[in-house]
């Protein structure tokens, strides 16, 4: 794209179907495309960019509706067609007339000439040079012109023009153009265009609620595309435009719950941040900016709309959790479905289930922040009095009733916030409202600053905005104590939160030490947490891959334990000892404590202690067991709303995975594991599962993808002190190295991060690769040095599998006549264990050396296993590998499998998929978490390895 026309993030699909559409112009196939969508999504933008498109060999007329203008008969045409009005006088004689007459007094006598009169002249102007008429806001133009734009839409299939027209969802909503739900990024269903625009995609909903207060008479049949919001990939690049490298990952997950990816909004939400919200010291917006457009856009909408409609909009803002009996409680005498009608009709409200709710979600926040104070504790002191007298009146709605009294301050400050705390302590955070976390915040404001609750109430906030996947609002609340006078055991508590915040989003070392820290407290007035905050000390040392401190941290832990220890803390002390033997290397002498932390697991329901038995048990080669812990432990943490919890338990579940070779779910796993990491600020777990998207995508031989997210991984490693993902990420290029047939480059990688990194357990994962390599080059001592140590690891597991690895390496470095037996040995122990995937590894190995052996008969059998199973997991290097072993022994090689499948990798027949079934590339790209460039790459290639040339050819191949 040209720099003279502006970039709109997240908006290709719509600039295809507008170059399209002046394409189709351009050659005398002229057409209309109508663009639906909410203030802020880009409507406007989306006509400048079209016309920036057009200014080199177009004639370009634009007008806009305006609501002052909107019965004033064709002041529509009037702006549109004035400056070719000239062009009438070519017209025959009743055209003409009537065109003037609409024009010059704003009067028309019906019939055809009229519109017949602006399609010819159109058409005139057309034939000098193609045109493109733009019509922003065409449900505020007057409706007569309106009527005869829309006959001139549905005729120019034949000539050089094309019209573009835009409309806001809800109140003047076009006839047939439903407004979306506010839940975006789905795949809307497909529509039947017209001028060569086929393949548009709407997001479209049906009931009540949805159908416009009035209809514009005439649109039916111009196609039409609604603008949903953003998506994830598309925020980031916006907001990085807006103010680059200055607004937290975190803090845009939390602007982006109130924008829900309307650009407008993010724009203003970002302008207005203060520099304490962007350093993250203080609590981000909670609404949109008073002052800004969308702001003024909403409110008008709301001024519009009865004084009862907003009594009950302002009741509804204030507890999302309002049901419909509730309600009519609340209007009467009068009927509540009658009041709000207004509302719906206007595309404020729609109905879902039992409850209303606001079609965009920045509308609850104008409703709410936008009434007097006043007017909200009055809707609170009502809310309160309802849930108090009506069949909800239990103790499931004991924290909406506190909640509601004390924004009422319905009674004295110190019992409000005595209630509200106790109600907020006793929830249950992923079934309430309000989060606890806030209504813990409200109990500290009504607090006196002298009192030591306030504090409590402060940190207690923290910690649980922290488990709510708030980590700004966490921040925010822990920098209120600074001026606070608590307790040293409060002290600890924070320094404990704080050290928790650093491990998954800061420094490692900082991390420790802030840990370590809040241990020596803990310890004698909260044991468990003091043993936990221990844990956590040395995960961050874990982490980093310094494997010194681990053991210094555990041996300090060992000397505090008791025999009368309860079942976690006792997991807790064997974690740490088994995890220290591991480190120094006595493989043997850590099977028992790793053995004892599985079975004690049994007990245990807390989610981040179960993570430790999920790390024991692969340690102790059980994939099975490990894979079972980590999704029980990921179950209860959804069950207990611990949404900061999840990216780490998820990081847990893809080694078993890893090892077992399920790739796929890999890939599912990191990248749900990413974008829950990103949105909840830890970005130290981000740079782990960007880790293991590399894995997958050196799997399926997708170098450039493997490329860009190892060394995005390995980026932010080196920033953060992360052993562990810098390990992973070089992993990932070594075995992208080996699958590509360069041993060199793999065994150069993989020994340059052995003497750079001392990270034990992924250093462990990879010695397979590194001993293949190094067998490969010649590099035979340092390759048996590796496989002494893997043997010592291996021999303290049961697993037929990693045995069966062990057997593999050996077999790679026997002399002659030894290995054969060896690779048997391998396959043999491969076909008592699971991991496929490695087996056909093993197999082309065996039949490689077969066929060097001058034995292509017994070499072919394994190469063809090998080939079959490599296909299945499309994995294409070590496909292209088989086959070229196959070519060498002999074997013409059966042709690849059908199109569909066999001559794409995995995640090109996953891209495939999507793209047929109607997803958009920004949404493959968010669901995959790539680029749009990196999409359209793989799409291009998808169509050259089918030999189709458009979407419409995919979707008829992959049905």
């Amino acid at each position: 794209m040209s720099s003279d026309k502006p970039v709109l993030r997240g908006r290709g699909e719509a600039e295809g179907a507008l170059l399209r559409l002046l394409d189709l112009a351009r050659d005398g196939s002229g057409g209309a495309l109508l663009l639906v969508g909410a203030p802020g999504m880009g409507k406007t933008a989306l006509l400048g960019l079209a016309a920036a498109h057009a200014a080199a060999g177009f004639r370009v007329l634009r007008v806009s509706g305006v609501e002052s203008e909107s019965r004033l008969p064709y002041a529509g045409l009037h702006g549109l067609l004035r400056p070719v009005a000239a062009g009438a006088a070519s017209l025959p004689g009743a055209q003409a007339r009537a065109l003037m007459a609409a024009l010059e007094s704003g009067t028309g006598a019906g019939g055809l000439a009229l519109p017949a009169a602006v399609l010819g002249l159109l058409s005139a102007v057309a034939a000098e040079q193609p045109v493109l008429a733009c019509v922003d806001d065409v449900d505020l133009l007057d409706d007569d012109s309106r009527e005869v734009l829309s006959f001139v839409a549905r005729r120019v299939s034949g000539e050089r023009v094309a019209l573009l027209f835009t409309a806001r969802e809800g109140e003047r909503a076009p006839e047939g153009v439903p407004a979306p739900e506010g839940a975006r990024r789905v795949p809307g269903a497909r529509v039947r265009a017209s001028g060569g625009l086929e393949g548009l995609s709407r997001r479209t909903l049906g009931g009540r609620g949805e159908a416009p207060a009035r209809t514009l008479g005439g649109l039916e049949g111009v196609p039409a595309q609604t603008l949903a919001g953003l998506d994830a990939a598309a925020v980031r690049e916006l907001a990085t435009d807006l103010a680059p490298g200055k607004v937290a990952e975190d803090l845009l997950a939390a602007l982006d719950q109130i924008a829900h990816g309307n650009p407008l909004a993010l724009a203003e939400l970002i302008g207005a941040l203060t520099p304490d919200q962007l350093a993250g010291v203080a609590a981000p917006p909670v609404t949109l900016p008073k002052g800004g457009r969308l702001w003024r856009e909403h409110a008008g909408r709301l001024a519009a709309l009865p004084a009862q409609a907003q009594r009950l909009l302002l009741l509804i803002a204030a507890d999302p959790g309002l049901d419909l009996p509730t309600l009519i409680r609340a209007a009467r005498p009068s009927c509540a479905l009658t009041v709000l009608e207004p509302a719906e009709r206007a595309g404020v409200l729609h109905s879902t289930g039992d409850r209303y709710d606001f079609r965009d979600p920045a509308m609850r926040g104008v409703v709410y922040y936008g009434a007097s104070l006043l007017r909200r504790r009055s809707a609170h002191r009502l809310l309160a009095s309802l849930l108090e007298a009506g069949t909800q009146a239990d103790e499931s709605q004991r924290l909406r009733r506190a909640w509601h009294r004390a924004c009422a301050l319905d009674g004295p400050a110190a019992s409000l916030a005595d209630d509200l705390a106790a109600a907020a302590l006793d929830a249950r955070p992923a079934h309430t409202h309000p989060e606890p976390y806030l209504a813990l915040e409200r109990a500290a404001e009504l607090t006196d600053p002298h009192d030591p609750a306030k504090a409590e109430r402060l940190a207690a906030a923290a910690r649980y905005a922290w488990v709510a996947g708030r980590p700004q609002m966490a921040r925010s609340l822990l920098a209120r104590l600074r001026n606070l006078t608590a307790p040293d055991e409060l002290r600890a508590h924070v320094q404990l939160l704080h050290g928790s915040l650093e491990l998954l989003g800061g420094e490692t070392g900082s991390a420790r030490e802030e840990l370590l820290a809040a241990a020596t407290w803990l310890l004698e007035s909260h044991r468990m947490l003091g043993v936990r905050a221990l844990v956590r000390a040395a995960d961050a040392s874990y982490r980093a891959g310094d494997n010194r401190a681990f053991i210094a941290i555990a041996r300090q832990a060992a000397a505090l334990r008791r025999p009368d220890e309860p079942v976690p803390t006792q997991l807790m002390f064997e974690y740490l000892a088994g995890m220290a033997s591991t480190f120094s290397g006595s493989h043997q002498e850590a099977a028992a404590p790793l053995r004892r932390v599985v079975e004690l697991a049994g007990s245990v329901r807390d989610p981040a202690v179960l993570v430790w038995a999920c790390v024991a048990s692969m340690l102790l080669g059980e994939d099975a067991t490990a894979h079972r812990l980590s999704a029980r432990a990921i179950e209860a943490a959804r069950a207990r709303g611990a949404a900061s919890a999840m990216p780490q338990l998820l990081e847990y579940m893809i080694y078993p995975e890893i090892w077992m070779g399920r790739y796929a779910a890999v890939a599912t796993t990191a990248a749900q594991g990413l974008r829950l990491a990103q949105e909840t600020g830890q970005l130290n777990t981000a740079a782990q599962h960007l880790a293991w998207l590399a894995i997958t995508a050196a799997v399926e031989g997708d170098q450039e993808t493997c490329r860009v997210r190892a060394d995005a991984a390995i980026g932010l490693a080196d920033a953060h002190d992360l052993g562990i993902a810098g390990a992973i990420g070089n992993w990932a290029l070594a075995y992208l190295d080996l699958a590509a047939g360069r041993p060199a480059d793999a065994a150069n990688r993989l020994r340059a991060e052995r003497r750079n990194s001392n990270h034990v357990v992924i250093r462990v994962m990879a010695t397979p690769h590194f001993i293949e390599a190094c067998a490969r080059t010649g590099d035979h001592e340092a390759a048996g040095a590796a496989l002494r140590v893997l043997e010592r690891w291996v021999g303290s597991t049961r697993s037929p599998d990693l045995r069966a690895l062990v057997s593999r390496c050996r077999a790679l470095l026997a002399g002659p006549g030894e290995s054969e037996e060896l690779f048997r040995e391998a396959l043999d122990l491969h076909g008592q264990g699971v991991y496929e995937f490695e087996a056909a590894r093993t197999r082309l190995l065996y039949g490689s050396a077969l066929r060097r052996d001058r034995r292509p008969g017994a070499a072919r059998t394994h190469l063809h296993s090998a080939l079959e199973t490599f296909e299945r997991y499309g994995a294409r290097l070590w496909t292209e590998q088989a086959r070229t072993e196959l070519r060498a022994s002999g074997d013409p090689v059966r042709p690849a499998l059908d199109a569909t499948t066999g001559q794409l990798t995995a995640q090109q027949l996953q891209i495939a998929r999507m793209v047929a079934e109607g997803a958009t590339n920004k949404e493959v790209a968010e669901q995959l978490f790539l680029s749009r460039r990196t999409v359209e790459h793989h799409l291009r290639n998808i169509f050259s390895r089918l030999g189709i040339r458009s979407r419409v050819e995919l979707v008829r191949l992959m049905s």
